[in-house]
């Protein structure tokens, strides 16, 4: 029976404190905002996004995931370095295949052209047998 008074004292003191707490037990002016975490690395913007600088990102947390908002700015900023890339090796490949055919061209317009020289003999005709 002591145990059952200790518990319901106990009950009564804790709930006591609570209430304090959180009807106004100390100052009448309610927390501050809390700052809402921001990107603390970005990518970089004075120079291309290197392999290092993806791997090093790293997002600062929501309520529910990441900030929408820096996931949209890196993926952005990566889509569009990756997309300057691509046009960039397409230019070069478009231009080595540009280079390569002028090379083969021009290696075959050597062999094509006729020549001063007469062609070489085919091989030597047989000596026709004398009729019997």
């Amino acid at each position: 029976m002591v145990v059952f008074w200790f518990l319901l004292i106990a009950l009564v003191v804790v709930v006591a404190a609570v209430t304090l707490a959180v009807v106004g037990g100390g100052e009448s002016t309610p927390l501050p905002e809390a700052e809402p975490e921001r990107l603390a690395d970005p990518l970089p913007v004075a120079r291309p996004v290197h392999r290092a600088d993806v791997e090093s990102l790293r997002l600062p947390l929501a309520l529910r995931g990441y900030r929408m908002a820096d996931v949209d700015d890196a993926l952005s900023r990566l889509g569009a370095e990756l997309a300057e890339r691509d046009s960039r090796i397409a230019e070069l490949e478009a231009s080595l295949a540009g280079a390569h055919a002028t090379a083969v061209g021009g290696h075959r317009r050597l062999f094509d052209e006729p020549q001063d020289t007469p062609p070489p003999a085919g091989p030597p005709a047989a000596p026709e047998e004398p009729e019997k």
